[in-house]
């Protein structure tokens, strides 16, 4: 029998750590996840990692993996993702990927198709571009002519962004036409799981999570990476609204708001993102209770 990759996803802040933990613990495995931001070992209070008890708990693939010095993407995670299960599986029967990071859970489960080659004139012109004007800039770009990756893609990632805006111009084709059309087949098998929360709850769970992240010192975490504020991997929600804040470009008030909102404008993108591309997912609210018995009698 083909050995089975649980994978659990959903927004972020429904709950996916807790309830991914307990599954673990249950079945007897490790944990992969599928965070485009935990797997940087310099970023912790406001990517929302594991605590270190869960993390010595139970063994996590992909979190703390990498230095905000490298530029991580959905091909680097694939890559990681396959080797880190093949060797989850040499001990169990059952792998857990947990994770909101559509694309990386895409690729992992159907792998990517080849993008081609742009320029490099194409790609400068575009750095330069962000450069000068900012993320604000790229936003609209790719609001401007992608719009199908502007409702579901990672508007925090600027790398990202600029990769779909190059294929764009060169191609003329939205870099999601290029995406998953020909699904590799892997040897193992993948039960999807999505979980979700009432609109309201949910953003209720995203508004006091970040005022718990500011009681835990997030501030002081990014005031210690301000030397790094350029770097690909902090253009992201609660780490950007943070340095406008040590720029004086907004008070701290304001800074709090801007990341609750954007992370609300995110969790609703990545609902959008998940329902499309996994349609056959099983919805469940994240509560142990009812998820592991679904995956029993899934799995046998």
């Amino acid at each position: 029998m083909k050995k089975k990759c649980i994978i659990i996803s959903g927004p972020t802040a429904v709950g996916k750590t807790a309830l991914s933990v307990d599954v673990a613990t249950h079945f007897s495995t490790s944990i992969i996840s599928a965070d485009s931001r935990q797997c940087y070992k310099e970023l912790n209070i406001g990517v929302a990692k594991p605590t270190a008890v869960e993390l010595q708990n139970i063994h996590h693939y992909f979190i703390n993996s990498h230095s905000i010095q490298e530029n991580i993407n959905a091909a680097d995670f694939e890559k990681y993702a396959l080797s880190a299960v093949e060797e989850i599986f040499q001990k169990s029967d059952i792998a857990l990927m947990v994770g909101g990071t559509g694309l990386y859970i895409k690729a992992f489960q159907q792998g990517l198709d080849p993008i081609p080659q742009v320029p490099a004139e194409v790609r400068n012109d575009i750095i330069q571009n962000f450069e000068q004007l900012g993320i604000e800039w790229l936003v609209n770009q790719i609001k401007n002519v992608d719009p199908e990756f502007y409702a579901t893609g990672e508007l925090h990632n600027p790398q990202r962004m600029m990769r779909t805006l190059e294929v764009k111009i060169f191609t003329g084709k939205s870099i999601r036409s290029f995406q998953i059309n020909n699904p590799v087949q892997r040897d193992f098998e993948c039960i999807n799981i999505t979980v979700n929360l009432p609109r309201a709850e949910l953003y209720n769970r995203i508004n006091s999570r970040v005022d718990a992240m500011v009681s835990q010192g997030l501030v002081d975490e990014v005031s210690n990476l301000i030397p790094y504020k350029q770097l690909n991997a902090l253009q992201t929600v609660g780490y950007k609204e943070l340095f406008d804040y040590f720029d004086q470009l907004s008070t701290l008030e304001e800074a709090i708001l801007k990341i609750k909102q954007k992370t609300r404008h995110y969790a609703k993108r990545q609902v959008t993102w998940l329902s499309h591309q996994l349609p056959e997912s099983k919805m469940l609210p994240p509560d142990s209770n009812l998820v592991i018995p679904y995956m029993e009698s899934i799995l046998g």
